[in-house]
Order: structure tokens, then C-alpha cells, then sequence
């Protein structure tokens, strides 16, 4: 019987994809300390980030073990697992997939061999030059498949590791600042030798990566929310174009590249958590303001406003504070909820299984509702929720969307729908709103969204909302998901670049999956 991988899903409807979100990053160098269960706390603190996969890796010094596997951090790890990565460094990821398939084969860290040493690597974000990269791994190290990618990985993480390698002549760190350069796209990487911890930030800073204090060492984390979990003080963020080195000597900083921020917007929008803050701004505080703005452009007389939860709520509340419309709790969530493996019969279906999401009924009936989400991606589940109000007695449902109409792909780390399977791309805000059963519709103004943020517009990524990429994309048959997975790249037939690597306990899985 097939095992259930415990993904989450945003989804009212089964098979329906929400706006996936990015992957989960943390490094820990903390001499002295439980590095391995500080990681799996941050992981744990990351999990919205990615839910597929989640893999940690520590080095005591002298060997480099990974443990990962497919689900979430919690079914992944035990204490047995957690106590066997012994060590004074450790790297942890958690996954969704951006380039290759959610396969074990692509869970992170992934490991691979230095001049010197060994290397693994953590990666949140998407690369556009991913073929380029390819064509590069085949120039300095040929065309045989080598390390994680001899062993089935079809992931842009891997050609990083692969690049890493380098020459006798050059240390991991002196590598790095040759590589780095050369990658294009979103990348956030926290990668590790026997000795050191590094982090490197593209030079847009697309997503988020924070540094952070311990009383005996430090941290970095994809959001300051992992940094709190683990009782690290926040120190700054890691600056676009940056590497920061850290070892026995210390904390040092490079910068490889010139830095032009542009952060992601959505990351305030829906995909970071409401406790972290992104460039000095939290993000509970930028929901709470995109609520108010949404009530300032598309006021509605109503009894009542009610947030999808959980991503929906600090928007609500903004706007019910706003318009002066009593806020209430209209719909509960199942929190336990997880993927379930069972499908439902057509009979089942009819029923209305509702695994996420049930409406108050005492609470919705004969009121006029203003309904606030995030987002709408291909309006099936807006078209449900409504349906489901209106079933539980709803007098009006007014929807509220606090960001943009999305019609445009993400290339740096978020996974949306196809272009074709975007609602807004062939349909006005007016046709939407008919399509999903709302009485109205209003979407905020791309100039509400920025202004929320308290972010510059020149220094956000607002290209799922305008189609303006701010980091040049290749042609079409250049990009994609599953760009590693065709056979006719120049990457040929394995050469096994971890065989000198020692299998011991927890790290066995990383070399030899059961």
C-alpha cells in the first residue's frame, strides 16, 4: 500500500493547485549546541514554504552525513534520526518543487564532492539559466553524469553542487565567488563543507534570507519567523549579492555581485508567514493595510466580513476596520487537515466532502457577506466557497481579493498555474466575479499592494501581476520544470562522484534510498 507523503494543501477541491510556494532554507553554526534539532525546529517553522520533501545535513568536522525524505519535517525526522547527525554545522531544506519533479531522488540537501572535501547544499528560489548551467557542468567536468546527478536528480540545486566541485587550486570558498556569479534567476543557497557554513543571496533578492545571533554561534533562515523558533536575535538580513562566510575564525562577508533589489511581492501577498518581517516591514502589518485598501477602493454595503482562512484573515481584518463592518469567524478550518490518498466516489463527491472548509451556518445566514482571500489562480475554488456560502443561507456574497488579478507565471520560485489555466488572463475582474458566483468582485490596485508593502515599486517583483520580468528570461524551450529531465541535454552516462563517501547512520538514505 502506497504511503501517504502528508502534503498539505491549500485546496478546497480535490486535484485543484493553489500558487505553490517557494522551498524553505536554514543553516546553523553553533559549536557546542544540538545543531541538528535547532535545524529541525527552523525547518519546522518553514514548513509552509514547502511540503514535499525535507532533508538536514551536519558535519561534525571531519565526515558530512544528510538525512532526507519525502513529507513534511515532522514525519521525516524522529529523535533516532536527529541524534545520529551529530556535528557543529548543519544545513536544512524544505521543499516544493520549482525545477524537477517531487521525487526523493530531488529532496535537498543534495551532496557532492569538493577538491577538498564535500559539499551539501540547500536552495530556495528558481534558476533561468538552467541550460546555460548545464552546457557549463559539461565544459569543465564532462559529459558523464557526476555526484547527485549520476544518482537520478534533475534539479538546478544539482548543477550548483556539480559547479562547486572546483579544482585542487581553489578552496570551496574561493569556487563559490567564481560560481555565483554565473547564476541567473531567484537563489537564496546556505550550503556547508566540513568546517563552514555559507549563505549567498542573488543579487535581486527575490526571496527572503535573514542572519541571525545564537549565544554560541549563528544562523541563517529564509524568514526571521525560523529565527524566533529557535531563540536567534535577528542581526540583518543577508544582502542581495552577498556571500557570508562562517567558520572558527568568524563571520566574514563578499559580495559577488552588484545588488539591485527586487523583492518578491507575493511573498507579502500570501507566501510568507504573517509573524515574519521582509525588509524591515512585517507582514501581519502589510496585510493588515492591504485589507484597508481594498476597502478604501471597492466599499460595499454588507453585514458582515469574513476571511478564507488562514491566509485570507489579516486582510479581513484590515478591511472590516476599515469600512466598519463587523468582522466575524464565517467559515472553520480543519487544521489537521493533510493529502488524503482516498478518492471519493462520485456518490461521496455529490455529498460535498469538505475536508477544509465548512461554513458557520448561525453565523452566514441572511447576511450580506464580504468574503476576503488572497488570490484567485483559476477561480475553482473562489466558485466553490461561494456556492457553499450561499448553500449555508448567505444573503450576498461580495468577494475581496488583496492583490492583483494574477496572469502571469512565476520563473523564480512560485509555482502557479499555466498561463492558460490563469482566470484573469482571458477574463475582466466584472466576468470573473460572474464566473465564480459573486455578486461583485474587487481586486486591489497593483499601487495598493506596493504601498502596503512601505517597499519602493522600483525595488519589488510585480511580474505575476504585469508580465514585467526584472530578471531576463531565455527563450521558451530554455525554461521549465522538467528543463533536466530530457535526455537530449549534454549530461551523459553516470560516473559515481560520492563513491569514496562513507554511509553511516542517517546519512546511508542520502547515498543508498531504501
Amino acid at each position: 500500500m502506497a504511503r501517504g507523503d502528508g502534503r498539505l494543501t491549500h485546496d478546497l477541491l480535490p486535484g485543484e493547485k493553489g500558487p505553490q510556494d517557494a522551498c524553505g532554507v536554514f543553516g546553523v553554526w553553533a559549536p557546542g549546541e544540538e545543531v541538528a534539532k535547532l535545524t529541525y525546529f527552523g525547518l519546522y517553522a518553514l514548513q509552509h514554504r514547502g511540503q514535499e520533501s525535507a532533508g538536514i545535513a551536519t558535519s561534525n568536522g571531519e565526515q558530512l552525513l544528510v538525512y532526507k525524505d519525502m513529507g513534511l519535517v515532522s514525519q521525516v525526522f524522529d529523535e533516532t534520526a536527529l541524534n545520529a547527525l551529530t556535528g557543529h554545522i548543519a544545513i536544512g531544506h524544505t521543499r516544493y518543487s520549482t525545477t524537477g519533479s517531487s521525487t526523493w531522488e530531488n529532496a535537498q540537501p543534495t551532496l557532492g564532492p569538493t577538491a577538498g572535501g564535500t559539499v551539501a547544499l540547500g536552495h530556495n528560489g528558481n534558476l533561468t539559466n538552467t541550460a546555460e548551467l548545464v552546457e557549463l557542468v559539461a565544459e569543465r567536468y564532462g559529459s558523464r553524469r557526476r555526484g547527485e546527478l549520476a544518482r537520478g536528480t534533475t534539479t538546478d540545486t544539482a548543477l550548483v553542487t556539480a559547479l562547486l566541485a572546483g579544482d585542487p587550486d581553489h578552496t570551496l570558498e574561493a569556487t563559490a565567488l567564481e560560481v555565483l556569479p554565473r547564476l541567473r534567476g531567484a537563489f537564496c543557497l546556505v550550503f556547508m563543507d566540513e568546517n563552514t557554513l555559507y549563505a549567498a543571496r542573488d543579487p535581486h533578492g527575490v526571496r527572503p534570507l535573514v542572519l541571525g545571533r545564537l549565544e554560541r554561534g549563528w544562523v541563517v533562515a529564509s524568514e526571521t519567523a525560523a529565527l524566533d523558533i529557535v531563540g536567534a536575535s535577528l542581526v540583518r538580513e543577508v544582502e542581495p549579492g552577498e556571500l557570508i562566510t562562517i567558520d572558527a575564525d568568524g563571520l566574514r562577508s563578499q559580495r559577488f555581485a552588484e545588488a539591485t533589489p527586487t523583492g518578491c511581492a507575493f511573498e507579502y501577498v500570501y507566501l510568507a508567514r504573517p509573524d515574519t518581517t521582509i525588509a524591515g516591514r512585517s507582514v501581519h502589518a502589510a496585510r493588515l493595510e492591504m485589507g484597508r485598501s481594498l476597502a478604501r477602493e471597492f466599499p460595499v454595503e454588507a453585514d458582515l466580513v469574513i476571511p478564507v482562512p488562514e491566509s485570507g484573515t489579516p486582510a479581513a481584518i484590515g478591511y472590516a476596520a476599515e469600512s466598519g463592518i463587523r468582522y466575524a469567524q464565517g467559515l472553520t478550518k480543519n487544521a489537521y487537515v493533510g493529502r488524503t490518498f482516498i478518492q471519493p466516489s462520485q456518490t461521496l463527491r455529490q455529498l460535498g466532502i469538505r475536508l477544509k472548509l465548512n461554513p458557520l451556518r448561525d453565523v452566514i445566514r441572511g447576511q450580506r457577506l464580504v468574503v476576503v482571500d488572497d488570490s484567485i489562480v483559476r477561480g475553482n475554488t473562489q466558485r466553490a466557497l461561494v456556492r457553499m456560502l450561499r448553500e449555508a443561507g448567505a444573503a450576498e456574497v461580495h468577494v475581496r481579493i488583496s492583490s492583483p488579478p494574477v496572469k502571469w507565471p512565476c520563473f523564480y520560485g512560485i509555482d502557479f498555474a499555466s498561463r492558460a489555466e490563469l482566470i484573469a488572463t482571458g477574463l475582466s475582474p466584472e466576468e470573473i466575479g460572474r464566473s465564480i458566483g459573486a455578486d461583485s468582485l474587487g481586486y486591489i490596485s497593483l499601487e495598493g499592494m506596493v504601498a502596503a508593502t512601505n517597499q519602493p515599486t522600483s525595488q519589488l517583483c510585480t511580474a505575476c501581476f504585469t508580465g514585467k520580468y526584472p530578471i531576463e528570461l531565455p527563450t521558451a524551450d530554455r525554461l521549465g520544470k522538467n528543463l533536466l529531465e530530457q535526455s537530449e541535454l549534454p549530461l551523459g552516462a553516470p560516473e559515481d562522484g560520492l563513491a569514496t563517501l562513507v554511509a553511516a547512520t542517517g546519512g546511508a538514505g542520502a547515498l543508498d534510498h531504501p
